[in-house]
This record gives C-alpha cells, sequence and structure tokens, in this order.
C-alpha cells in the first residue's frame, strides 16, 4: 500500500505526519462494514501491536459491546471491504473518524493511546 495523494492531504489537513499501516498487517473490522448503505461510517485508531495497526471499523450509529463484533482482517484487502475508509487509513494511532452523506469528522482521541 502507498500514500495517496488525498491520504497525505488529510494528514496535513490535521497537521500530522502520515501513518500508513505496515503491509499484511490487520486491522477489526465489523461485518456491517461491507453495507455501503449504512451510514455513520466510523473509523478509530489504536497504537499497533501484535501484527495489528490499531484500526477497527464499523458502520452505524452504535459500536457493540460484543467481543465477536470485530473480525480481522488484512489491510490489503481494505479496498474491497470498505472503500469510503481508505482515504482514511494513514492517520497515526490516537485518530478517529466519523463519515455520513454531508457529513466528514477527523479528530484526536487521546484515550486511544491509554493502556
Amino acid at each position: 500500500m502507498r500514500l495517496s495523494p488525498e491520504q497525505r492531504g488529510l494528514c496535513e489537513s490535521v497537521a500530522v505526519e502520515a501513518d500508513l499501516p505496515t503491509a499484511g498487517s490487520k486491522l477489526g473490522v465489523a461485518a456491517n462494514v461491507r453495507d455501503a448503505r449504512l451510514w455513520p461510517l466510523n473509523g478509530l485508531r489504536h497504537p499497533p501491536e501484535a501484527g495489528t495497526n490499531g484500526w477497527y471499523l464499523w458502520r452505524g450509529p452504535h459500536l457493540a459491546d460484543s467481543d465477536e463484533f470485530f473480525s480481522p482482517l488484512h489491510i490489503d484487502h481494505l479496498a474491497d471491504w470498505c472503500s469510503d475508509a481508505v482515504r482514511f487509513i494513514a492517520l497515526p494511532p490516537g485518530w478517529r473518524f466519523l463519515v455520513g452523506p454531508g457529513q466528514e469528522d477527523v479528530w484526536y482521541d487521546p484515550s486511544l493511546l491509554e493502556l
């Protein structure tokens, strides 16, 4: 995966250095992330660990509290599963996004870096 101009521009717009996930790393995705009709699209990034890149993605207004809500997905398959998330994936750990029709929010959440 290479840093795209769109990813670079997004990181520059929030004044952070791009941190593209390592090729072959895994992210956590909810099964509903493939349903492009369901909004909003949510993403948050914890620090990478044990082969993961820290990203978790889901759609809809609520994050379920079930251990089975997220499944692992190799970053190489993200564009096939959820192309809407690709432009945000270079945001570093501690960042979140929420996207919906006519809405785009990107913000830093220091609680994502707490152990």
